[in-house]
Parts: C-alpha cells; structure tokens; sequence
C-alpha cells in the first residue's frame, strides 16, 4: 500500500489553515485524514490541527483488524466526537478563537474497503479508470444543487460556495456522514481541501493519476492548483494499492 500526503498554502493566502496526516495502522491497513479549517488570524490554523492530532491518535490507539466496517465507522465517527469537543472547548476558553472550526475527512483503507467519514465541504474521491466523488458537500451551494436552484456549472462560480454548513467545533455535537466503499486492486482513494477541486477539474485529477505514480500525482496537483490560481491552501492524500 502507498500513501503520500502534501499541504501547500497556495499562492494567496499568507497562513496555511489546512492540515493533514496520513500513515499505516497495521501491515494491512492505512489511515488518511484532511481537515480545512476556518475562523479568525489563528483560529483555523489551531482548529484543523487540533482535529488531525486528535483524531489520529484516537483512531490509532483504537483501531483492530478485528473491527468490521460498521465498527471502523463508529470508530471513526468516535473520534470526530471526540475532536469536536477538543475544539469547542478551545473556542469557549478564549474569545480570540470564537467561531473557529474545520472541515474534516477521514478514512480508513485497506485491501478490500475504504471507510470515510467527514463533515464540510473537503472530499473523498475513488480513483481508477474514472473519478467518484464519494463524499457530500455540507454546503449552501450543494443544498441549491439539491433542491434544482443551481445547476453544477453555476455552482463554481456562485459567491456562497465557500459557506458550509456543518463544521467541526462549531458546535457541541457534531453529526459526520460516513460511507464504506469495496475497493479492486488497481482503486486510489484521495482526500483533498476545496483548495484542490476549485482549481483543478475531476478529469484533470484523474488524467494526473493515471499517468504518475502516487507520489508525483500527489506533487503535481498541487502544481497544478497553483498554475490555475491558487488562491486557497491546498491538502491532498492519495492511497494506493500496487502502483507507485
């Protein structure tokens, strides 16, 4: 199993509010997670990194091969509780970080399933001979897509699609989506922050993924980004099973 992860600031922003980690539970298993945090000069900045550190160690110390996957996903969807708190509490203790908050996708892989659960608008998307977004922006937009008011191609360029509407630490309770997705041998799994998918098209992800190995595809879209623009921080995770 590969697996790289990058976080760039992007070409206009002057802080990096995004974090990420990525790393092997087990010889059979990999954990990956990309949180795009929000809210005043340092309060994104602390909100998406406590919610990594914090979820990471959770899903760490907890994780089983024993575990099924409805098991994984209530792992998984623990430890987001369990970081929403940490969050929450920080933005009640000082009024300098009121309002503070992150997206958060997470997911756990291994040779026959992904099990993703995330809040916000950052995404999970399957990767093999086409690109699947398997995650449901928790956005105004997507719920104007939802209900006809927008169509996609409107949606790009609507003056409200960077508003969500569910965040991490926001709120004392939190309420993640989760999926499980079987997975083929030649599947990639990528997370990634809207600083990647509002500057870089799906066919043009997939086109980098299918002529790179893991780790320059992981490079060369954050190139990419940047080239179109990059007006926002940019997190990617890609895993991979028997390609480089």
């Amino acid at each position: 199993m590969q697996l790289f992860s990058k976080t760039d600031i992007g070409r206009v922003r002057s802080t990096n509010q995004d974090a990420v980690d990525a790393f092997m539970l087990t010889d059979n298993a990999a954990f990956a997670i990309v949180c795009d945090g929000m809210g005043g000069a340092n309060g994104g900045d602390i909100a998406s990194a406590t919610a990594v550190k914090c979820i990471s160690e959770y899903v760490k110390k907890s994780y089983s091969e024993k575990m099924d996957n409805e098991k994984t996903a209530q792992l998984l969807r623990n430890a987001i509780s369990s970081a929403n708190l940490d969050v929450f509490s920080l933005a009640e203790s000082d009024v300098s970080l009121k309002g503070m908050g992150t997206t958060v996708v997470a997911a756990v892989i291994t040779e026959n399933y992904a099990v993703i659960c995330h809040v916000g608008d950052s995404r999970a998307y399957l990767i093999n001979d086409g690109i699947i977004q398997l995650t449901t922006d928790h956005s105004i937009v997507q719920s104007l897509i939802e209900s006809g008011e927008l169509t996609l191609g409107e949606a790009k360029t609507h003056p409200e699609k960077n508003v969500i509407t569910r965040a991490l630490g926001v709120e004392e309770n939190i309420f993640p989506d989760y999926c499980v997705v079987p997975l083929k041998p030649d599947d990639g799994i990528l997370l990634c922050s809207d600083g990647l998918t509002n500057y870089v098209d799906t066919s043009d992800i997939l086109s980098t993924f299918a002529e790179n190995n893991t780790e320059t595809a992981v490079d060369k879209l954050i190139s990419a980004a940047n080239s179109n623009g990059g007006g926002d921080n940019i997190s990617i995770v890609i895993v991979t099973q028997n390609r480089g």
